[in-house]
């Protein structure tokens, strides 16, 4: 009859949007839908399916999303089934059924499948539809938490979760030219980069630390009774699984009451990765897998908690414009309103494509606003649009012009056209306060970006200024007085560095610590340094010092005689006390030899620390393995890694850690276990 033909209509044109919504939120695309959008259109379309009993092929509540990740295709061996979901504690006590189980964190990024035999790493695959993936074997190294070999020998799969930390995304965002909307969609869409060449994927896929968190034992040759007891062993074996508590008596007191003290640290900001919800799962594991599947959900393997999200309506007052690298992003001001527990008055709009499908206008115009996962603010939908949104002609940094482009993936983003706009500067500025650099503490990408936006910082010498704004600073959202003191103490404390820290600090082509060190041996202070280079007759002034050769001097040289640069440095001069790198050691047990350091450490806090041991013992370390190497340092020696494979070829011996310390330094400092995911630090990615 019209009515039902009308409703299944209406049912095709709902499943169309939820499933372009989910191919774009599975392959790291622009955004077409928030997650609250998507769960209010789901929910619509079962009411539907439930009320006329037709169910569509297509449909989302009878398939599994999958990821287009290009490469070779592979069924897995254990179907990789979706849990299903509910936003009522009732309903997850009911499901208990008196039973124990365990809450752990809903991860928001990308499910991989790892697979060992004999403790090696076999293969590592994505979900896919739930039965065939993509293997992306080869992109392992550069995930963090997948190891190469692990204690187990028999045959062991174990599914997790690749995720971004919101700390590191915000990182990326701020040196990167790409755009991605959260950290979910920076994962998924990092294993599907273009470059085919193996290396240059796996560095890319470091710079953007993805780790991968394993949340469930799906084969072992071990038994269990009990799921908790799986994950404590995945944690024995090397595997650091999903954070996790077990509830013993799950009544919905019980369950509501573990579910507030989880929903806490998000709000709090105490967890450090994205999550979209929990997962409850039996402790029995015999009693789970005796549940049917229904569709394409296991109705015993676990449920998913999602949270119920705090809706707001208020009214815009402005568009900001905040600019980083090349894009300009809109930043929706309005009314401040009340939600999950503090007050919000600001949204990242993202884009220009984020603006035009939510119908963005003017002030006045009435908007609805959540916070995300209890975290982000978000502009959701737009209740009632007044006049039309004014998108910048000229940048709000510098006043250059801007464009429009458009990215492959359809996503419309504003761009400044000014290649020396200070706001395109960032990476320089990031490099500049970094460790390796001036070690300025408290001025981390994000933080850098607005005073940039502000105007105050138009080059590096303008970071040695920001005290004359500290009242300002101090008035910024999200700073106040203590933290404007902060960053005043650490500007005034970097006032005074060695030399070698300031030359890496200018992010001079070519010029790391090793060049800086070496380039700094043969003069009496940083300011002959750079007159000589400023002078220099010729590009290859310095090409006969150890190390360099033509192509690094030139890139120093020519820096250095680029008037900008010249006005730079002097500025800076005028501002730093620099003091000189001691003397390189002449003799050592290290002395002559050349190393490469790859994979993980767990003598030290990071590979650089190691560097500096060698250095400091007359060695030298290279960042690729070459004829002219002595040792690959490599913890798993029997990698099958391009390095370990490179020096194989060269007949360079493969060391471990402890090899290095018996051979090298018989005052090894004793071995220490690996550091927690919250530990890592930027130099276990760095050579």
């Amino acid at each position: 009859m019209p009515a039902m033909d009308d409703r299944i209509e209406q049912m095709r044109g709902m499943v169309a949007r939820l499933n372009a919504a989910a191919d774009a939120y599975y392959n790291g695309r622009g955004e077409l839908m928030t997650d609250f959008e998507w769960d209010a259109l789901f929910d619509q379309v079962k009411a539907l399916e439930a009320e006329t009993g037709v169910v569509l092929p297509d449909s989302p509540t009878n398939r599994v999303s999958a990821d287009d990740v290009a490469g070779q295709k592979e069924a897995h061996e254990f179907a990789a089934l979706s849990l299903a979901k509910t936003k009522k504690t009732a309903d997850v006590a009911k499901w208990a059924e008196g039973r124990p189980v365990w809450i752990s964190w809903k991860l928001d990024g990308l499910t991989l499948v790892v697979t060992y035999d004999g403790g090696r790493l076999a293969k590592v695959v994505t979900r896919g539809d739930g039965h065939v993936g993509t293997n992306i074997t080869h992109l392992a190294p550069g995930i963090c938490g997948i190891p190469q070999a692990i204690t187990e020998k028999g045959h062991l799969v174990v599914r997790g979760e690749a995720v971004i930390s919101y700390a590191d995304f915000e990182a990326f965002l701020a040196e990167s030219q790409e755009d991605y909307a959260n950290p979910r969609n920076l994962a998924s869409g990092s294993l599907t980069l273009k470059d085919t060449e193996e290396t240059k994927a796996v560095d890319e896929l470091r710079r953007r630390k993805l780790r991968w968190i394993p949340f469930s034992l799906v084969h072992a040759e071990k038994t269990f009774a009990s799921w908790g007891a799986q994950m404590d062993w995945l944690n024995e074996i090397g595997l650091d699984g999903v954070e996790r508590e077990r509830v013993d008596d799950p009544t919905e007191t019980n369950l509501q009451a573990a579910i507030d003290r989880w929903t806490v640290r998000v709000t709090d900001g105490e967890n450090p990765y994205p999550v979209d919800g929990l997962v409850v799962t039996y402790d029995d594991v015999a009693y789970a897998k005796t549940g049917s599947v229904t569709g394409h959900h296991a109705t015993r393997a676990g449920l998913a908690f999602k949270w119920q999200d705090e809706t707001a309506e208020t009214t815009l007052e402005r568009i900001e414009w905040s600019c980083a690298v090349a894009s300009i992003s809109p930043v929706a001001v309005f009314a401040p309103v009340a939600l999950e527990g503090t007050t919000v008055k600001r949204a990242s709009l993202c884009n220009i494509s984020e603006c035009e499908r939510l119908g963005i206008g003017g002030p006045g115009t009435g908007l609805s606003v959540i916070k995300a996962n209890k975290i982000i603010p978000k502009v959701v939908a737009v209740t009632r649009k007044v006049g039309e949104l004014e998108i910048p002609s000229t940048c709000p940094v510098c006043g250059a012009p801007t464009a429009i482009r458009e990215a492959e993936s359809g996503t419309r983003t504003l761009r400044c056209s000014n290649e020396h706009c200070a706001a395109r500067e960032l990476r320089k500025f990031m490099r500049f306060v970094s460790k390796d650099g001036m070690d300025i503490d408290g001025l981390a990408g994000e933080t850098l970006a607005k005073f940039v936006n502000k105007g105050w910082i138009k080059t590096v010498a303008d970071i040695y200024r920001l005290g004359a704004h500290r009242p300002d600073i101090a008035m910024m959202e999200g700073f106040g007085d203590k933290s404007a003191a902060n960053i005043a103490a650490s500007v005034e404390a970097a006032r005074t560095r060695e030399a070698t820290r300031f030359l890496v600090a200018l992010a001079i082509p070519l010029c790391g610590i090793d060049v800086a060190k070496r380039l700094l041996r043969t003069v009496s202070s940083a300011q002959e340094l750079f007159d000589k280079a400023a002078n220099a007759p010729s590009d290859d002034v310095f090409a006969e010092i150890d190390g360099l050769g033509a192509v690094r001097s030139a890139a120093f040289v020519q820096w250095c005689k680029a008037p900008a640069n010249q006005a730079l440095v002097a500025d800076l001069l005028g501002q730093v006390t620099l003091t000189m790198p001691t003397a390189a050691p002449v003799g050592g047990s290290c002395a002559g030899l050349t190393f490469v350091i790859t994979g993980d450490v767990h003598r030290f806090a990071n590979r650089n620390e190691l560097k500096a041991l060698i250095e400091s013992k007359g060695g030298k370390v290279t960042g690729s393995v070459s004829k002219s190497t002595s040792y690959l340092i490599n913890n798993d020696v029997a990698s099958t890694s391009g390095k370990n494979k490179k020096a194989k070829e060269l007949n360079i011996p493969v060391i471990s850690e402890d090899d290095f310390f018996a051979r090298f330094a018989t005052d090894a400092p004793p071995a220490t276990p690996a550091p927690s995911p919250s530990a890592l630090t930027q130099g276990e990615f760095d050579l």
